[in-house]
């Protein structure tokens, strides 16, 4: 699998996490972030999915944050061969979709030294948010789909916190392994994340352009779950 660099959808939003104590990066919708460094990757999911993959003897990892499982979302095509053209593979060509994402994530980690059988990931999202697109059923098929590409490359799934009705902030320590899930509990916060990730997802099926970056959300109420 060979992918071209995509340095629009490097994460590029660092900060000191005075929580952690350590440098942090901030990842929005369609980016993704692999390192060595000692540091934390945070972001927020409503129906998205980040998967958080790394190699611990090579001591890299990286998450990525995906919108859309496959570039059939809303066309009720079957993903795969159809005669849809140029204008799809532009589509599917891109961070927005997960098959997309987790090969630019897994081919990142493999050009720093990782190997694909030492591999092992930790899934997040794909809650039940977009509470006008239920009948699309986002975050389930978000949710089925990440297990399914991972099933199929034969890379095993330490973790997993996905479905549910709640947005949640995941904190992921590449080097150690460790994440952290705060389940974003006040209504604020869940219509915040839904109303962002609905403007993407229309975005998404109106136009081929890149969806509008979602701004930083911090909650104040939130109960955490720790993934070994």
């Amino acid at each position: 699998m060979r992918t071209p660099q995509l340095p629009e959808a490097l994460a590029t939003r660092t900060y000191f996490d005075r929580e952690f104590g350590r440098q942090a990066v901030k990842l929005l919708p369609n980016e993704y972030y692999v390192t060595r460094e000692d540091m934390v990757l945070t972001t927020v999911l409503g129906s998205c999915v980040a998967a958080c993959i790394r190699d611990e003897t090579a001591g890299v990892g990286g998450m990525n944050h995906f919108m859309l499982p496959d570039d059939d979302f809303g066309g009720g095509g079957g993903g795969g061969g159809g005669g849809s053209g140029g204008a799809d593979r532009m589509l599917s060509a891109s961070m927005r979709y997960g098959s997309y994402a987790l090969e630019v994530l897994i081919n990142e980690l493999l050009k720093m030294g990782a190997r694909r059988e030492r591999l092992e990931a930790k899934v997040f999202g794909g809650g039940a948010v977009l509470a006008n697109m239920t009948t699309l059923n986002i975050g389930d098929r978000n949710a089925d789909f990440v297990l399914r590409y991972l099933k199929a490359e034969e890379i095993r799934v330490a973790a997993q916190d996905l479905r549910g009705p709640h947005a949640r902030r995941v904190s992921y320590f590449p080097t150690g392994g460790l994440a952290l899930v705060r389940r974003l509990t006040r209504q604020d916060d869940q219509v915040s994340v839904a109303r962002e990730e609905s403007a993407l997802a229309r975005a998404i099926t109106t136009s081929a352009k890149a969806p509008p970056r979602t701004p930083e959300l911090f909650a104040r109420q939130f109960s955490t779950r720790q993934l070994p």
